[in-house]
């Protein structure tokens, strides 16, 4: 049997203001074309496939036409909700979907309701007793506080009810072995240990997420994993697909992607990593304004969603508008100018108190707010406007 594992689709999610549906339908084309070329049999998406808990109507349609395209390429669906999802709306209609080959896990109730597959394919399903069955369980995200007395769980925290679950998975798993080989598959969507976060995720509880360990997996054929955004194998058996596509510029260096995993009555014989193509390169540049703007090592950036940090000693004027002349699609533009802490070693206040008049004052507070001295122009229109506010009270 052969298996793809994805998670956070993020439907929906913009990036520092600019719309993604494109972008990820352009992912759902590519996963399709995937299944279809290597004969998936089951594709995993281990929770946060919208980016909120109302997705919009484009959104929902999206994950309609991918779903459709799916199940019609010849791939059954086994999907569960993570922090982001609204766990009783997208498993709205979950009994009438499970006919259509998607099937949704995202009640505390189901989690050791495993969604069965034989081994080796439809067409060994009338030896399922002998060959086997591939039992998918979904742990969707499992809030501590809310689920916890359901649960069982003796805290509410999110290794106790991690435990507990694995446990309701566990016993289900040795029932069925009575009739014939099992071979139990677990999404889940948490922190598991050893696992290394991105700034696009966002803690799954206040005051950070507790992880779990890893061992609490040991168990199983293979563990889907879901929330962290990074691909990455924390185990032969206990993975992160990671997102299709980058959500913040702290994943420039992501290689984006999936895991296509083979199972056979050995258990996991084969898992090879799948890469999804980005429409678009993230860049991460830091320099001086002039070294960005003429040095030929930054050209490959200039078609890319760009993150810029200049070093100017003074901020220049009309830095966005300039930067953006190379580098068009410039989202996030910061400044750390060289030799800040000489400038800024002597307080606000105390600049203030040393102005020798009141434009020393004016010309102080524009340098205090953007880190940039008042140019000759601006110096002048001072003094004119507080001539003329001289002028004006010498009248009254």
């Amino acid at each position: 049997m052969r298996l793809l594992h994805t998670s956070d689709w993020h439907l929906g999610r913009s990036f520092h203001g600019v719309g993604m549906l494109d972008a990820q339908r352009n992912f759902v084309d590519q996963l399709v074309s995937l299944v279809e070329s290597k004969s998936v049999d089951v594709v995993l998406i281990a929770g946060d496939v919208y980016d909120r808990a109302l997705p919009g109507l484009d959104v929902v349609k999206l994950l309609d036409d991918a779903l459709v395209r799916i199940t019609q390429a010849g791939a059954g669906v086994v999907l569960t909700s993570g922090n982001h999802d609204s766990a009783i709306r997208l498993g709205f209609a979950s009994r009438l979907l499970e006919r259509g080959g998607v099937h949704l896990r995202t009640k505390v109730e189901d989690i050791d309701v495993p969604v069965l597959f034989p081994l080796g394919g439809d067409e060994n399903a009338k030896n399922s007793t002998l060959n086997g069955q591939v039992a998918v369980y979904g742990i969707p995200y499992l809030e501590p506080r809310l689920v916890a007395e359901r649960l069982g769980a003796e805290n509410a925290n999110h290794f106790d009810v991690t435990l507990a679950a694995v446990e309701r998975i566990r016993r289900d798993v040795e029932a069925r072995r009575a009739s014939g080989p099992v071979y139990p598959v677990v999404l889940a969507h948490t922190f598991a240990s050893g696992g290394i976060t991105s700034e696009s995720e966002r803690d799954l509880s206040i005051g950070g997420l507790g992880a779990v360990p890893l061992d609490l997996f040991d168990d199983f054929a293979y563990t889907a994993l879901g929330h962290l955004h990074g691909r990455q194998e924390l185990a032969p058996h206990v993975r992160y697909s990671g997102s299709p596509l980058a959500y913040s510029f702290s994943e420039a260096k992501h290689h984006k992607g999936a895991w296509l995993v083979d199972l056979d009555a050995g258990g996991v014989v084969a898992v090879e990593e799948v890469l999804w193509e980005a429409p678009k390169a993230l860049a991460t540049l830091r320099g001086t304004l002039d070294d960005l703007l003429g040095a030929e090592e930054h050209a490959w950036a200039e078609n890319a969603y760009c993150q810029i940090t200049l070093t100017d000693t003074q901020r220049p004027a009309q830095a966005m508008e300039r930067v953006r002349t190379r580098f068009p699609d410039t989202l996030v533009l910061s400044f750390d100018p060289q030799g800040a802490a000489a400038r800024t070693s002597t307080s606000y206040s105390n600049r203030l108190a040393e102005a020798e008049d009141d434009l020393g004052v004016c010309c102080g507070f524009l340098d205090h707010v953007r880190d940039r001295d008042a140019s000759d122009a601006e110096e002048a229109a001072l003094r004119e406007a507080l001539e003329a506010v001289r002028l004006q009270e010498a009248e009254l």
